[in-house]
């Protein structure tokens, strides 16, 4: 049996079985539209990328030191919530967008020495380049440079002035805890 020509006009579909496709209600399109719009806002609220943190080669001690620091950090510094950070064993935290970094374990800072002037801010002493303390604009990048291990902490200058400040008196209370003023 040969196949029967294909219809030539939709007037040749009035004897068929087939039902036309039905057009999307308003009702339909509108639970569309509210299912995207909220996809979407999850997708936006999870879509920060991890912040990376470097790993360091630490003495057994100092690993446990800053494990205990980094699993002590708040969940807001700044007023800026957490972030993920990668790899997933760093010793550091991140909070905010530009994120602020703290990292555990550090060096002490090139340009410290022991008649550096230093902020104190909740009992700790943070040392900040003189350098980044004259230009307003700059990050900031300070440390922990008079305890062991060093806490190094970047505040991006979106920040200041007051976000240096709250970074230090937040995260002083882990330093004091867990580091060993030298």
């Amino acid at each position: 049996r040969a196949p029967s020509p294909a219809p030539s006009s939709t007037s040749d579909l009035a004897g068929t079985h087939r039902r036309p496709r039905p057009r999307p209600s308003a009702a339909r399109g509108a639970r569309m539209s509210a299912a995207l719009l909220a996809t979407g806002l999850v997708l936006a609220a999870c879509g920060k990328e991890p912040v990376s943190v470097p790993t360091l080669r630490l003495s057994a001690a100092d690993q446990a030191v800053c494990q205990r620091v980094v699993n002590a950090v708040p969940v807001t510094v700044a007023g800026q919530s957490r972030r993920k950070t990668q790899p997933a064993a760093a010793l550091g935290g991140a909070w905010g967008d530009p994120a602020i970094i703290a990292q555990c374990g550090v060096g002490v800072p090139a340009d410290f020495s022991k008649t550096a002037s230093c902020t104190e801010a909740d009992g700790v002493g943070w040392f900040v380049p003189q350098s980044q303390v004259d230009d307003q604009s700059a990050d900031v990048v300070m440390s922990t440079a008079g305890y062991r291990p060093v806490l190094q902490v970047t505040v991006p200058a979106h920040y200041r002035p007051s976000g240096v400040a709250a970074a230090m008196v937040e995260l002083a209370p882990m330093v004091k805890r867990y580091a060993a003023l030298v």
